[in-house]
Formats: C-alpha cells, sequence, structure tokens
C-alpha cells in the first residue's frame, strides 16, 4: 500500500469489476462512453460497438482532476459517486476508478492498478461473485494496511440476473476467502426495509460518527439490509448506526459498521442509496441519496469514514496528520525489508528500536529520511513492534515478518 497523508498522494480506488453498471445501478465516479452490456448467459459485461447501454468507466475521470477547486459542483464527472468522488478529490485525495475489464489483485507487479498501489479501495454494491485470488488479494489487501469500503444493497437486488445480490457477494468473499474467515467479524443480513434511523452509537470520539466533517445525528434506508457482528471473530468491530428500537451497542440490526484488521480498516454500510448523487447513466433511475437524503448526514458519514480508512492504524492509536506519524506498509513487510515512513512537523534523525514479541530488543536503526528501508533479514517470521522517543512522545508499530 502506497504512503500515507504527509508522505506521498493518498489513493482512493472505486471499483467497477463486478457489475456496478447493470440495471439501475451506476456506482461510478465518470464515464464517457455507455456501450457495456451483461451477457445473458454468463452474466459478463462486455464491451459493444453500440452507442448505448450500461455506463463504462475509464481508470482516470475526466475532466481531470486537477482543475477541481473548492466551488466545483458534483457534475464535474458523470457517475452516480462523482458527488462523493469530487468531495474526495477536494479534500486532496487522487480518485481513480478500476474499470469493468480491470484486475483485482493485491502484489501484482505487472498489474499498474494493484492494490498495493492504492489506499482506500471502495466497492458500492458488487453484483457478481468475488474470484478465490480477488477475495484473497483484498484480504490481503486490508491486512496489509489498506482501507475496504463495503457497500451492500437489500435482499433480491440482483442486477445483472446471476442469483447472486450484493449482500452474498459479500458474505462469499467473508467466509470462503484463503486468509481467515470472518476476518472482519461482520456478516450482512438477509433483509429489505426502509427507514430513517437516528439510533446513532453513542460514541462521542469516533472519528466517523464525530469525524472532520461534522457530527452523524442519522442515516435513510432507502431499500438496504442490515448487519450481524461477531465480536469473537474479530474484537474490534463496533456497529455505529442501528435500526429504530433495536440497542444501539449490541450486535444486531447493525446499519453501519466499522473494524480494524491487522493494519488496516474496514468500514461496511447495508444501502447502496446512501452514496447515489441522483446522476449518472441517464437511462436509469437515480435518485439523491447523498445529499438530500438524511439531512446531508449520508455526505458527512461517507467523508469522515473515508478520512479514518487513510489514516494509518497504529495498535490502538490513531495518528493526526499535524503531529508525529510512524507507520510502516506493506504489513506483513515484503522481502524481509521493513519500509517505514516516518513524518514530524521538524525532521531530525531519529532511532527506532525493533522489539520481538515477548519484548525483546533485537534491532536498532536510524531514521534519517522520511521514507526509509530497514534490512530485517535476520528476523524469523512473526510478529515485531518498532518503536521511536521523539519531541517527548513514544510511538510503537507493530510489523508482521511471513
Amino acid at each position: 500500500m502506497i504512503s500515507t497523508n504527509g508522505w506521498s498522494q493518498i489513493k482512493i480506488l472505486f471499483d467497477a469489476t463486478k457489475a456496478e453498471m447493470a440495471g439501475n445501478a451506476d456506482w461510478i465516479v465518470d464515464a464517457d462512453a455507455h456501450n457495456i452490456y451483461f451477457s445473458m448467459s454468463t452474466h459478463l459485461p462486455y464491451a459493444s460497438t453500440g452507442s448505448s447501454g450500461a455506463s463504462n468507466p475509464q481508470r482516470f475521470p475526466t475532466p481531470a482532476q486537477s482543475g477541481i477547486t473548492s466551488t466545483t459542483t458534483e457534475d464535474y464527472w458523470q457517475g452516480a459517486l462523482s458527488y462523493w468522488a469530487v468531495d474526495c478529490a477536494k479534500q486532496g485525495y487522487t480518485v481513480e476508478s478500476l474499470p469493468f475489464n480491470g484486475q483485482i489483485t493485491y502484489g501484482v507487479t505487472s498489474n499498474v492498478q494493484d492494490l498495493s498501489h492504492y489506499n482506500v479501495f471502495v466497492v458500492t454494491e458488487p453484483n457478481m461473485l468475488f474470484s478465490n485470488t480477488e477475495k484473497d488479494a483484498i484480504v490481503n489487501f486490508v491486512k496489509a494496511g489498506g482501507g475496504l469500503m463495503m457497500i451492500a444493497d437489500h435482499t433480491v437486488s440482483d442486477r445483472n440476473n446471476d442469483g447472486y445480490d450484493s449482500l452474498m457477494v459479500w458474505n462469499d468473499l467473508l467466509s470462503t476467502n484463503n486468509i481467515q474467515t470472518d476476518p472482519f467479524g461482520l456478516a450482512f443480513d438477509t433483509a429489505d426495509f426502509n427507514q430513517t434511523s437516528t439510533n446513532v452509537a453513542n460514541l462521542p470520539t469516533n472519528p466517523i460518527l464525530h469525524g472532520p466533517k461534522g457530527n452523524v445525528t442519522r442515516a435513510q434506508w432507502s431499500g438496504g439490509t442490515t448487519m450481524t457482528l461477531n465480536t469473537t471473530s474479530n474484537s474490534s468491530v463496533k456497529g455505529l448506526i442501528f435500526k429504530t428500537g433495536s440497542s444501539a451497542t449490541g450486535t444486531t440490526n447493525v446499519m453501519v459498521a466499522q473494524a480494524t484488521f491487522f493494519a488496516g480498516k474496514v468500514v461496511a454500510i447495508g444501502d447502496s442509496s446512501i452514496p447515489d448523487d441522483g446522476t449518472g447513466d441517464t437511462g436509469d433511475t437515480l435518485y439523491d441519496g447523498y445529499i438530500a437524503d438524511a439531512n446531508g448526514n449520508h455526505q458527512i458519514l461517507l467523508m469522515n469514514a473515508i478520512i479514518w480508512l487513510t489514516t494509518p492504524f497504529l495498535g490502538t492509536n490513531e495518528v493526526d496528520a499535524s503531529a508525529t506519524q510512524l507507520h510502516v506498509a506493506p504489513n506483513p513487510i515484503q522481502n524481509k525489508q521493513l519500509k517505514v515512513f516516518y513524518q514530524t512537523p521538524s525532521f531530525e534523525p531519529t532511532p527506532i528500536s525493533i522489539y520481538d514479541a515477548q519484548g525483546r530488543m533485537i534491532q536498532q536503526a536510524m531514521l534519517n529520511e522520511s521514507i526509509q528501508n530497514i534490512d530485517c533479514s535476520s528476523l524469523s517470521s512473526g510478529i515485531y513492534f518498532g518503536k521511536v522517543a521523539s519531541n517527548g512522545t513514544t510511538q510503537t508499530i507493530k510489523f508482521i515478518v511471513e
């Protein structure tokens, strides 16, 4: 995964490989052409020479995002996720799409859009199953420090008629990947309901509910589903918004959830209406859920979530972009090389000490640059900690050697 805020550009990748454009869906940032069709026999997308059909998103939205300013409107791009994406660009993030014929990989150097090049992967209502390789890539991406935005929709919402709703697609990834069963401690329920809920968890310091874009006080589901959480599988998972009448601290009837997994983070949402801005393919029936619904709370929720997903997770500590930051990526490390990202308001050479899981210091090095590789060829497989003391504070990072 690429480095984070303060070191190099944060990159957000919006997926379009899983029939996110089928039927009335248009869960993309931008499309200049609308010539994608879905085979009735294979249920797979294919390009046609015709001038009509579903949206055909390209890697880089046009016009170029370098032209976006604080006053740019969401119709700068043409997709149902364009408002959200424009907001991401205004935040200073680079936005790309993974086109319908792209590949979901992690650690494949020949793929220019390998997930290792991005900080956050956004998948809104996937309508096709992920392959075994793709499932492992996504879980490994999160494990190594990536941020994953999982958005599902209600049951019986199979837009390309292949027999799989988005909630089934997500649950298949969570239950049958080769990395870890139920890695994030959540599963989408078989449900379909409409509701505006103000049943928000009482978490006054939560960065998604009370983040830089404001406070989230409600959410409006327009044909959505819920989640059931499993804190045994992942002790970090928590519900943020719940159905009306249910417990706001429980593990059922969860509308929005968050979790961490090794060095990465996950946000899960049960309704694809939340990011829908009401624009996109003119052949689709779309409406504005991003701004119009829930008194603008969805915009706050999604942007707080994206900002949280881009922020490095260092054990139990969240980091502040204006403070000293210590981060490693990828995680687990590759080729016995620990890549350390170290930022201070005024950089100066700083020692880093490496400890094993028993707390024994086994190696020291000097951080002379903000991005630096440390040779860890002497380390055997296992969990290790890097410790840096500077400016009166101590930071510890956890990394894995495989």
